[in-house]
């Protein structure tokens, strides 16, 4: 067995998240695009593989300058105080064909224990320059309130949930040797 040390091709991810608004009548939807995943591989025992992520919560785009601004901003994200969001697992666990990272996710200066369910698409060989190339997704639900993100408007409290789908569409790169 080997371990590969795979690093995240920004240009072919997403990482993506959807919020409810109006008590669920639409969602919002949003990425991040400034991030860095590396990913260490064990092809003979996934279990032992370990995966990092940070992502610039600066980099949030919803698609309207304004309300990322908001976003950005001290009722949200506070990225001046609190730039990065982070995941490091301690344990890949196997689930059937799927998998689960355990690790700790940290957002808006709160650090919590979660459980991230995980599918590898697979691991692809290029045949000319002999690298591999590795696809997962992931999905997890998220409160914001649990990481102290509690704002809310005052003429409208439902306006905006407080359950965040986050969605991660990942492909990476061998970046040691094979």
């Amino acid at each position: 067995g080997t371990t590969t040390k795979y690093e995240i091709d920004t240009a072919h991810s997403n990482v993506g998240f959807s919020i409810p608004i109006l008590g669920g009548l639409s969602h919002v939807r949003g990425k991040f695009t400034d991030f860095a995943v590396t990913i260490v591989y064990d092809d003979r025992d996934v279990t032992k593989s370990s995966v990092t992520a940070v992502i610039k919560a600066a980099s949030i785009d919803t698609g309207i300058e304004r309300r990322d601004a908001h976003l950005r901003n001290a009722d949200f994200f506070d990225v001046e105080k609190f730039p990065e969001i982070t995941f490091q697992s301690s344990r890949i666990e196997k689930k059937g064909k799927n998998f689960i990272a355990h690790g700790t996710f940290t957002m808006h200066g709160v650090a919590k224990e979660i459980a991230l369910p995980f599918t590898l698409n697979g691991v692809r060989k290029d045949e000319k320059t002999g690298k591999t190339t590795l696809g997962a997704t992931a999905a997890v639900t998220l409160n914001r309130r649990d990481f102290g993100i509690s704002f809310a408007r005052p003429d409208n409290p439902t306006f905006l949930g407080d359950t965040v789908e986050v969605e991660l569409n990942l492909i990476t790169r061998a970046a040691s040797p094979q």
